[in-house]
């Protein structure tokens, strides 16, 4: 049987009706987060009764066990879902464990030490079970899970578990982030314990005090699970550090891991839903059926049960290796640890498909358990891959503003960042690195000062979705029953062509039109010609982005002095939806005009403004880019840049200041020939044109030559004015 598609496999059915009754009782709804909880917890319960896996590669037999790492914010239930798992579905197997099954195995296994030891140092057999005894009570009670331990303290516990040969040693530290530094030295002892359950022993001088205990030969599987918030892991700062480097000496291979940094919670319910959903009958009733089930596993006869794997699995299991190893060349020598926990995934699927086989009450481990173990530890390598994600302090910090619903200030970094340190200029560039990669990745940043003190604020804005945009219109009221609409671009030109509908692009609350009732969040632009520029050069200027031009009832009307101009709105779709307050839409709106190469009605800057569509109008509709919106919002640094470009170039009108901020690398020939082109059609003679071109160009910081100007520009000039019947 050849390695089938992981798509087409599925997961362990059991634990998926776990984590089915999880994601409902916690609302949330990510379920590799569950996923990863309840295998640690199947391993435990199989690792407890010492179940093993034999026939793999000439190692005799290889404990079953797990180590996890699930990572997700607070408020996911996390502290719920670990206490419904230990509460409600494994108690039974934890009391049949302590009370009856660990008890008699240690009874046992000590008769048969004594028995041993008896023989072999010619002593009485009763004489070696009284010193055994006191041995093992001198040890300690057995702890189901224990949240820290120091190595003297884990080899004590396992000279336990060895001595009643059942039970394992199981690590589970919520937390993980806060607790990290303390827990390196259990950590590092973990590290040993994974593939076989054994740990070198430490010597140490033995005395009346410090009494050495005679050796016993033999595997104490142990379980980990770490769980917690990834903001206080990934600190960018020691504990990342020292996370990372643990991650290359071994925890990549070992671990499952689950990572998010967002809640996932489920849609809203209703109360009585909700009700349901956390107080259901039939999800109790399952929990109480899969706890009994899991108690009859603490069974004495199971006690240390070997799980066969044959050759049909192994087969299917190695194909598994060549193809995570074949994956594995694909990372770079910088991406070490990636590339180990690539290459030992199939040692997580054998172990995983053990605990699968064991709680199933299976004898053998089948293609189908490694199947189950498959799904999840790939999906486990997903969430690795984002992990290893490097996030640099730059992009925490904007994440950090983004996630703050409040103002922050510099003392409020200082005390909740430990990567933001430094001088004040390492400060000041590091708000700036920031700064800059919000700006690609949808974060706006936003600095204002209040009596001197500088408060920083970030918006996570949305990308625009073309078959979204944001609009409320009425078709028989200027001031009511504007209803709310997402509706897709390409769609409003059908609108624009009603007979006298009044529309906005905002939403409204109750449908009146006013500025209170305008709810925060547009991404159209609507720019209002009226006169000033023709059409046709307005499109000219704005042929790089998508765009709809329609003109107005007014178009080309004769006014009382005689003259008829172009009377049009321009509606251009922005790159991102912006929640903005009244004040900073006004603050927007205006920095869009002062950049505009041609005059636009300032008297449009409300976020309630209403524009009115007319059945005669004429609709243009280009392609192109959406309209860059982030230059323009206040208080960002962004616009502070794009101010004072603007008052560098103060000699410029707003046309020469539009062609030489537009103009790049490529585009210099286009951009002056576009310009050339608008001043034809305002009625400019050649030779003016060619003036006011030329001393453009002279102004670009890398100017065309004069040759090329005339063999490319000029000559392109002199023939569309012929071709206009125009002197040249």
């Amino acid at each position: 049987m050849s390695l089938k598609e992981v798509v087409d496999m599925d997961y362990h059915p059991l634990s998926e009706k776990l984590v089915n009754i999880l994601q409902v009782k916690t609302q949330n709804n990510n379920p590799l987060f569950f996923r990863v909880i309840v295998s640690y917890y199947l391993a435990l319960v199989a690792s407890q009764m010492r179940a093993n896996i034999k026939g793999w590669a000439g190692r005799g037999t290889i404990p079953i066990n797990v180590y996890a790492l699930a990572l997700s914010p607070s408020g996911t239930g996390k502290g719920h879902a670990v206490g419904l798992i230990e509460d409600e579905v494994i108690n039974t197997f934890r009391s049949v464990f302590f009370e009856h099954t660990f008890p008699v195995s240690a009874e046992q296994h000590c008769q048969e030490m004594a028995a041993k030891r008896a023989a072999r140092n010619g002593t009485d057999i009763d004489t070696e079970l009284i010193k055994l005894g006191k041995d093992f009570q001198s040890l300690g009670s057995l702890l189901f899970t224990f949240d820290s331990a120091s190595t003297p303290a884990i080899k004590q516990m396992r000279q336990k578990v060895l001595m009643a040969n059942a039970g394992s040693i199981n690590l589970q530290i919520d937390e993980i982030g806060a607790n990290f530094t303390q827990s390196i030295e259990a950590l590092t002892s973990y590290l040993e314990l994974y593939d076989k359950g054994k740990i070198k022993d430490k010597l140490i001088k033995s005395n009346s005090d410090n009494t050495r205990f005679e050796a016993i030969e033999g595997s104490t599987p142990a379980n980990m699970m770490m769980f917690g918030t990834a903001s206080k892991l990934l600190d960018g700062d020691r504990t990342e550090g020292m996370f990372i480097e643990m991650l290359e000496m071994g925890y990549a291979r070992r671990c499952l891991f689950s990572f998010t940094e967002k809640i996932t919670k489920a849609d809203p319910l209703t109360l009585d839903d909700l009700y349901d959903d956390l107080f259901n009958d039939t999800q109790d009733d399952c929990l109480e059926e899969i706890s009994e089930q899991f108690g009859l596993l603490a069974d004495l006869s199971l006690m240390n049960l070997s799980l066969e794997i044959k050759k049909s699995s192994i087969m299917y299991l190695l194909e598994y290796k060549l193809n995570c190893e074949k994956r594995a060349k694909e990372f770079t020598d910088s991406q070490s640890i990636q590339r180990s926990e690539m290459q030992h995934r199939y040692f997580k699927v054998l172990k995983l498909a053990g605990a699968y086989a064991f709680v199933d009450s299976a004898t053998e481990i089948s293609i189908t358990e490694l199947e189950y173990a498959i799904k999840l530890v790939e999906d486990s390598g997903e969430a690795f891959a984002e992990l290893m994600k490097p996030q640099r302090p730059y992009e925490k910090l904007a994440r950090y503003l983004a996630n703050s619903p409040e103002e922050i200030t510099l003392p409020d970094l200082d005390q909740d960042l430990p990567y933001f340190k430094g001088s004040i200029g390492q400060k000041d560039y590091l708000i700036q690195m920031a700064t800059a990669w919000g700006y690609k990745n949808g974060i706006v940043i936003k600095k204002l000062y209040s009596d001197g003190v500088l408060f920083l604020h970030a918006d996570a804005v949305i990308e625009t979705d073309l078959d979204e945009m944001i609009i409320s219109y009425s078709d028989n009221d200027i001031a009511k029953g504007f209803k709310p609409h997402r509706v897709k671009f390409d769609k409003l030109p059908n609108l624009f062509k009603q007979d006298k509908f009044h529309w906005v692009n905002h939403h409204l609350k109750d449908e009146y039109r006013n500025e209170v009732n305008a709810i925060k969040g547009f991404n159209l632009l609507v720019l209002d010609v009226d006169g000033g520029v023709s059409l046709s050069t307005a499109m000219m200027l704005l042929k790089d982005y998508k765009a709809i031009y329609y003109t107005t009832k007014r178009h080309q009307v004769t006014d009382d002095n005689g003259s008829a101009s172009d009377r049009f709105r321009i509606v251009l779709p922005m790159n991102y939806s912006l929640p903005m307050s009244a004040e900073d839409y006004k603050k927007f709106y205006n920095n869009i005009i002062q950049e505009m190469p041609f005059p636009v009605d300032t008297a449009t800057d409300q976020r309630s403004r209403k524009w009115l569509t007319n059945s005669n109008t004429k609709v243009h509709i280009t392609d192109g880019l959406l309209f860059d919106v982030l230059p323009f919002i206040p208080e960002t640094v962004k616009n502070e840049d794009r101010e004072k470009r603007q008052l560098e170039q103060g000699d410029l009108d707003n046309l020469e200041r539009w062609v030489i901020n537009n103009t790049g690398d490529g585009n210099r020939n286009n951009m002056l020939l576009r310009f050339c082109m608008i001043l034809m059609d305002a009625g400019l003679s050649y030779d003016r044109i060619r003036e006011r071109t030329i001393a453009l160009n002279d102004k670009l910081p890398d100017k065309l030559g004069e040759l090329e100007m005339a063999q490319s520009i000029f000559h392109t000039l002199a023939q569309r004015m012929v071709k206009a019947g125009k002197d040249v």
